[in-house]
């Protein structure tokens, strides 16, 4: 018994949670084996120092999740198909993923979250199509959240989106005109060409460095006529760069001399446990920010806060957002709200993050000698091919039915003749840590 709760005492959270999660590791690594009988609630308990209710409470969470089930009298037992089908599951190959921490506290925040929204009853205006741009509430909560970033904004100019891409191709299509040119890194996130193709906008690639897009690259093309110039600004997909204050401020100074539109992609800014400030506290009246949850959190919570330059822009956002995705689910968007005044929202993403790093170092001695990018509190890299090292797409192709998310350079490239030999691998998502290592080994044996 004592070798599968060993990791209760150095867990960092709640005793409830470290309970579930002793079970989890339990089940996974074969401690605990199909069958094997679980200790009685009141004997764990009292092993534990801990009250009945606290086992009762992550006993449950076994059992929601699938690994446990009781027999009555007889007690609690793994289930013989428990084998956490998560671990087999790595969602869309194409996609970056936030790490799943074990049961950490999302799933328990969700369930507890959505009782206290719905205690209101059937009739509850989460339960009703919302405002165009967002409740309200929700709207007033996001403007507390800029603020305590350092951007001041007026609940006029918020907007909630479902999620960052319905946010970004509402910005494009309320903010430019077709055959406007748009400035952005030569290896840039796939979304931002496709929506620019379909609205048919002009995108420039810009020079970039390990540092982030080059501010002169951004000045010059301005000059030839940009409109606009796309960043994100922290962790940048794929490329891992983050553009430090010094280039912030930089660039933003480069976007109020020319009259640029800033488009601030900020998927990743609140992920790091010192975030830097987003550039559009440095020119609030140019900058579109979009600040979205699925990739600090969730991406189930499609879910986006949207500060607009101004009121007015803001309503054109709204009526473009709305025209695309109607609205942002109405749960989904109180629960964010929920968690932020709660608090709860950083705690969130602090697991997020440390199961990132947690990650980032079990992958990074098998990939030690090759040229890998990343950022210290993320969970994708970027690697570049060693010469004799299979294409890209080629790569991509023997990886991903091991449930590796794993993509070539060319889908990031605005001109894919001139994409690097690289790829851009995530390491997170519900791949489990032995699988993730087995991936990357075979992803070594092929780069020789």
């Amino acid at each position: 018994m004592q070798n599968w709760l060993d990791p209760i005492a150095d867990h960092p959270g709640p005793r409830y949670l470290a309970i579930a999660d002793a079970i989890e590791q339990g089940v996974r690594t074969g401690t605990l084996r199909p069958g094997e009988r679980l200790p009685p609630q009141r004997a764990l308990a009292a092993t534990l120092g801990v009250d009945l209710t606290t086992v009762t409470r992550a006993y449950g969470m076994a059992r929601e999740a699938g690994l446990i089930e009781g027999a009555g009298r007889l007690g609690s037992y793994v289930r013989n198909t428990a084998g956490l089908p998560a671990d087999d599951v790595s969602g869309d190959a194409g996609m970056i993923m936030p790490p799943q921490p074990g049961f950490a506290l999302l799933g328990d925040a969700i369930h507890r979250g959505m009782a206290a929204l719905l205690r209101a009853g059937g009739q509850s205006p989460l339960l009703q199509y919302q405002p165009i741009g967002g409740a309200l509430r929700d709207r007033r909560e996001a403007a507390v959240a800029y603020a305590a970033r350092g951007v001041a904004t007026d609940v006029g100019q918020i907007v909630i989106a479902a999620g960052g891409q319905n946010a970004l191709h509402a910005i494009l299509a309320a903010g430019l005109a077709r055959g406007d040119r748009i400035v952005a890194p030569a290896i840039t996130y796939p979304g931002l060409i496709g929506a620019a193709r379909q609205l048919g906008l002009e995108l420039m690639p810009a020079a970039s460095d390990p540092g982030g897009i080059d501010p002169d690259a951004v000045q010059a093309a301005a000059i030839a006529g940009a409109k606009a110039v796309y960043v994100v600004p922290t962790n940048d997909n794929p490329t891992t760069a983050t553009l430090d204050l010094e280039r912030r401020l930089w660039l933003a100074a480069i976007v109020r001399r020319h009259g640029l539109t800033l488009i601030e992609d900020d998927a990743y800014g609140l992920l790091p446990e010192k975030p830097l400030p987003p550039l559009a506290a440095f020119a609030p009246e140019r900058s579109w920010h979009i600040a979205s949850v699925s990739k600090i959190v969730s991406p189930a919570l499609r879910v986006a806060h949207v500060r607009a330059p101004d009121s007015q822009a803001a309503a054109r956002l709204a009526a473009a957002a709305h025209a695309t995705a109607v609205m942002a689910p109405p749960l989904y968007a109180a629960l964010v709200t929920h968690w932020l005044r709660e608090g709860l929202f950083s705690g969130l993403v602090a697991q997020v993050r440390a199961e990132g790093m947690a990650r980032q170092r079990l992958v990074a001695p098998l990939l030690a000698g090759l040229d890998v990018q990343t950022h210290a509190e993320g969970y994708h890299l970027w690697l570049g091919l060693p010469a004799g090292a299979p294409d890209p797409a080629s790569l991509g192709a023997r990886l991903r039915p091991l449930g590796l998310s794993i993509v070539a350079s060319e889908r990031f490239a605005i001109d894919p003749a001139a994409a690097p030999p690289a790829l851009r691998i995530s390491i997170g998502g519900a791949l489990g840590h032995e699988r993730l290592k087995s991936a990357i080994r075979t992803l070594r044996t092929l780069l020789g």
